[in-house]
């Protein structure tokens, strides 16, 4: 909104010039400077429809260069090495994942708004919780959280077999079509509360949520394959990044980093029924 303002002052700044510039055209320098004035406030109005098109229309271009910039300063300076996660995320254009009033935003190293109290995250953070799980192609996955979409296009990008569930369900529908838009066959997704997992597809070799519980939910763990790991945020106000692999002797828990996601939703907020690790 700020650069429309800009480029319509500027706009009528040039028209008022050329109003007192036609008025006092007196002779043929006069005139010549006249229809330089012209060509100039032709270039500013060019430009302002140029620029507030791309705004408007930011999901029909890719934006590989800022695309390139985020990787090369937020995910590779950021300390990210798994050459398989950077190259997804260069891949994926994450501005067709945020709102068109947000869009211009879309590269910046913080999370963003998507609507229904929900958000994106940081682009890091996506690649550190990606490169944490170790995935590998046709492993099984399951998403909590779909939010966007965004973090469900990094895993299709990856060859998992992935399941995103998404509480919020006008957010589900939007990642879905999105989803389909950019041609990512490989994940599946569905409206529903993620806390009791996705049974009928379980075990999984990886879970990710994307919301933090005040707790680990049960169901998740239960539904993990031997060797699975399962990262999730958890906490309230003051959270920590978790991963827990499932092994032979239990489940294995390493504490991350702290991180701040937007809460999970739904059963999850009632509290755990039995202990958790």
């Amino acid at each position: 909104m700020r650069r429309e303002v800009k480029c319509q002052r500027s706009i009528s700044f040039w028209q008022m010039r050329i109003k007192r510039g036609f008025l006092h055209v007196r002779s043929t320098t006069n005139l010549l400077a006249f229809f330089v004035m012209v060509i100039g406030v032709w270039a500013i109005v060019s430009g302002c429809e140029n620029e507030n098109q791309a705004m408007t229309q930011g999901n029909n271009y890719t934006r590989q260069v800022e695309r390139d910039r985020m990787v090369d300063t937020q995910i590779v300076g950021g300390g990210i090495t798994d050459q398989r996660v950077i190259a997804a995320i260069r891949r994926v254009p994450r501005h067709r994942f945020i709102p068109d009033d947000e869009s211009e935003n879309a590269y910046g190293d913080f999370p963003l708004p998507i609507g229904h109290g929900q958000t994106i995250s940081q682009p890091f953070i996506v690649a550190y919780m990606t490169q944490a799980l170790k995935l590998q192609p046709n492993e099984k996955v399951l998403e909590i959280g779909t939010g966007s979409g965004y973090q469900a296009a990094i895993l299709a990008e990856l060859g998992v077999q992935g399941f995103s569930m998404e509480i919020v369900e006008p957010l589900a529908a939007r990642a879905k079509e999105t989803l389909a838009e950019l041609g990512y066959e490989n994940v599946i997704v569905r409206a529903g509360d993620g806390y009791q997992g996705w049974p009928d597809e379980s075990p999984f070799d990886a879970i990710i949520l994307t919301a933090a519980p005040d707790h680990i939910p049960l169901p998740l763990l239960e539904q993990l394959a031997m060797g699975g790991r399962l990262i999730l945020p958890v906490g309230g106000y003051s959270q920590n990044l978790i991963l827990i692999r499932r092994t032979e002797e239990g489940y294995q828990r390493t504490e991350l980093l702290p991180v701040r996601f937007v809460p999970m939703t739904g059963q999850a907020e009632k509290g755990p029924s039995t202990h958790t690790p």
